[in-house]
């Protein structure tokens, strides 16, 4: 049996990919389920195999979550394996960023070498933003892992023209499809451009073979959609965030066209769609766009409708609800929570991508993204013209080498001018699909940049003012925190860029006087000890940034890391509930409880408006629970006949109306007048000392702030949104007897 040697080579990738288990695995406990939305649907689908092929939000199967299968079926199969917990269904994205990590190494050490690809793998694991999808339950870096492995095939496709290996290449990008739908063809130029411009086969073939990938891509992309959209409506949940319950509708709406509208301003149907989770509700401080919200505000905190008598105050309440719907979308234009990446403290612009300001500027600029992804993709673009002129890339396109900085490149480039410019719904954790191309280009750059400044002419001076750029980037992120970051870690960064800008100078200063000091091995060892410093020093920041995931619990339903997590006052007081849009598993105990109690033969234990105010719930119960609404309240699943029916049969009885999320219009009016209002204390826990609902909201429009509070049941009461005053709205409802 062959010995394994351990080489530096090897202990190198061995120590960081050990770096990348600590920064995706230790502690992670502190982010419990993560997007409650989300787990719910997975507690949902360890129950049974149709909740599991359907992707079920519910244990019924009455609604199912609004994406894709493979990402969550393989967190159902680790919760079946270690048993459902938060710890469980966050495992499959920890290893998922370890094993890309590794990979990264892998393709890029195959054409470049070993200091190249430990700088990759270096640079992508400790990207603030692919750390904080790799600790969450979001699917994203499920679809990294997927797409880097149809890299490797795609590398050795276009190098050997190998017509299998373009084809297992495809069929990745087609479980990619089937984790996150459109967004996996975002690496579709890499792939086909890279393929088509190779020179290992004749060009005719290349147009078959792609001609057939594209086939295979199509089958195996829509294989799941065809199947459930085949399968009669009646003996399926219905497709959540869909208009006509059918997965393809899904794709090229709520997941594809709706995703690029400028309208949507980061609201959808699911997690970052319509109606995106109601966690902004939660936080501190509110910014409101303009006057117009504020005066839907002061709406939505009028009092609730009266809990004693079936048509008492119901007026009141459909207007509640009618205006939290119109608020919506200005107020999470507008939050700045912090659990959502928002501005806390340093005030950073927006609460989705595209409510920040659209161009070439917009990673850098002060906003809910400059600290995700930026570090490093100076160090890329700056790569990209060394690796060209180094290895003079022009026809034919003949190596691996060639091949890969063009791969790398057309991955990178189009994804950044589209992040940069789209004034339609992403988040900041969407931009972890940057980080493989620009980790990649920064280990290709700095190599090559290296060579490079071993010989003479301008391109010699490539390194060293990469660095300085670098450093400069890095700088401009520090000026967004300095005044809300310890002053321990700000000392850090400062001499971490003292490092940088120093090391680049002398390289400079070394490269003019070189010839008159040293002789040619101590220069080029004197040399290589200065670009190691300046390495450390644009590392540093990011390591930072990212390990403070590890202390610091992410949001659950828009995770992001960074500088922004160390900032003052940037804990998630409210957001280990959110995805939930309730108060949490402290006050939905006592309902649980008596749901216990009094729910015998029901098909649906609880009704509620929207997806919002179930995942707890179920999480915590496994009770089957109808949304009505599906994610966001707002789709149409279910009639009022149809409701009055299950009614009659008796598979419903309780419903929860007001609360969060946009209700199911005529549904919860019938269900207002003609239920009997549950008296709170025999299923809402009083007693809990809710922080959020007794402090005084501030909103802040054109530089002004106002202070409002409203009066519930004689006494003031602040309203918190997701907590506290609009929860306190909650009526449960009785329905028994009310349909002959």
């Amino acid at each position: 049996m062959k010995q394994l040697k351990l080489t530096k080579e090897k202990i190198g990738i061995i120590l960081v990919l050990i770096l990348s288990g600590i920064l995706n695995l230790a502690n992670l406990s502190i982010e419990n389920y993560g997007n409650e939305y989300y787990a719910a649907g997975v507690k949902s689908m360890v129950l049974n195999f149709k909740n599991f092929f359907f992707v079920s939000f519910d244990p019924a199967g009455f609604v199912s979550i609004d994406k894709p299968p493979l990402g969550f079926w393989i967190q159902a199969i680790s919760a079946k394996i270690f048993g459902f917990s938060g710890w469980s269904i966050l495992l499959p994205q920890a290893l998922a960023g370890i094993i890309s990590v590794a990979l990264i190494y892998y393709i890029v050490k195959r054409s470049f070498g070993y200091a190249a690809g430990i700088i990759a793998a270096i640079c992508l694991a400790i990207t603030p933003v692919f750390v904080a999808t790799s600790r969450n339950n979001t699917i994203d870096n499920l679809l990294v892992l997927v797409l880097l492995i149809s890299c490797v095939f795609l590398s050795k496709a276009a190098e050997k023209g190998k017509f299998k290996y373009l084809i297992i290449s495809l069929i990745f990008v087609g479980l990619g499809f089937n984790i996150k739908m459109l967004e996996a063809y975002m690496i579709g130029p890499a792939i086909y451009i890279t393929y088509l411009i190779s020179s290992a086969v004749p060009v005719r073939k290349r147009i078959k073979h792609l001609v057939i990938g594209t086939i295979v891509l199509a089958a195996v992309s829509l294989s799941w959609a065809t199947i459930v959209d085949l399968v009669p409506s009646q003996n399926r949940p219905f497709v959540g965030s869909s208009t006509n319950n059918t997965v393809m509708e899904l794709i090229f709406g709520h997941n594809g066209l709706a995703r690029l509208s400028s309208s949507n301003g980061g609201m959808g149907g699911g997690p970052g769609g319509n109606g995106q989770k109601s966690q902004n509700f939660g936080s501190n401080s509110y910014s409101m766009k303009n006057s117009s919200s504020n005066k839907n505000m002061s709406n939505i905190q009028g009092a609730p409708p009266s809990q004693n008598g079936n048509n008492s105050g119901s007026n009141t309440q459909n207007s509640g609800i009618g205006n939290i719907k119109n608020a919506r979308g200005e107020m999470q234009g507008g939050m700045q929570d912090k659990g959502l990446g928002g501005s806390g403290s340093s005030n950073l612009q927006g609460s989705f991508g595209g409510q920040t300001t659209a161009g070439l500027t917009r990673l850098f600029s002060k906003n809910i993204l400059s600290d995700q992804i930026v570090w490093f993709l100076p160090m890329a673009l700056f790569g990209i013209i060394a690796s060209f002129i180094l290895k003079k890339i022009k026809r034919p396109f003949n190596s691996k080498a060639k091949l890969d900085v063009i791969l790398w490149s057309l991955w990178l480039i189009p994804e950044f001018i589209y992040f940069s410019y789209t004034k339609g719904l992403f988040h900041p954790y969407y931009l972890t699909m940057l980080a493989p191309p620009i980790a990649a280009l920064s280990g290709i750059g700095i190599t090559s940049m290296w060579k490079l400044y071993k010989e003479n002419g301008i391109k010699s001076w490539l390194l060293p003012i990469s660095f300085i750029v670098e450093g400069l980037v890095h700088s401009l992120m520090l000026s967004y925190f300095t005044s809300s970051i310890p002053s321990t870690i700000k000392g850090i960064i400062i001499a971490a860029l003292v490092l940088c800008f120093a090391a680049s100078a002398i390289l400079i200063i070394h490269k003019i006087v070189k010839k008159q000091v040293l002789n040619k091995a101590e220069n080029i060892k004197f040399s290589k000890v200065l670009v190691i410093l300046a390495l450390v020093g644009i590392l540093t920041t990011p390591a930072i940034g990212a390990s403070a995931a590890i202390t610091h619990s992410l949001s659950s339903s828009i995770p992001s890391a960074g500088l922004e997590l160390l900032s003052n006052n940037s804990s998630k007081s409210g957001d280990s509930m959110m995805g939930s849009g309730r108060n949490g598993s402290g006050n939905d105990q006592k309902l649980i409880e008596f749901l216990d109690k009094n729910v015998k033969t029901e098909k649906y234990a609880l009704v509620v408006s929207s997806a919002n105010n179930a995942g707890n719930i179920i999480i915590e119960s496994g009770k089957s629970i109808m949304a009505i609404g599906g994610f966001a309240g707002s789709d149409n699943i279910i009639s009022l006949n149809e409701f009055k029916q299950l009614v009659k049969k008796g598979e419903v009885r309780y419903v929860l109306a007001g609360g969060m999320g946009r209700s199911s219009g005529d549904i919860m009016s019938w269900v207002e007048k003609n239920g009997k209002a549950v008296s709170t204390s025999e299923w809402k826990d009083t007693t809990i000392n809710n922080n959020f609902g007794k402090q005084t909201q501030t909103y802040n429009n054109d530089n002004k702030s106002s202070s409002s509070t409203s009066t519930q049941n004689g006494k003031d009461s602040t309203n918190s949104g997701r907590t506290g005053g609009m929860n306190e709205s909650e009526i449960l409802y009785d329905l028994k007897g009310t349909v002959k």
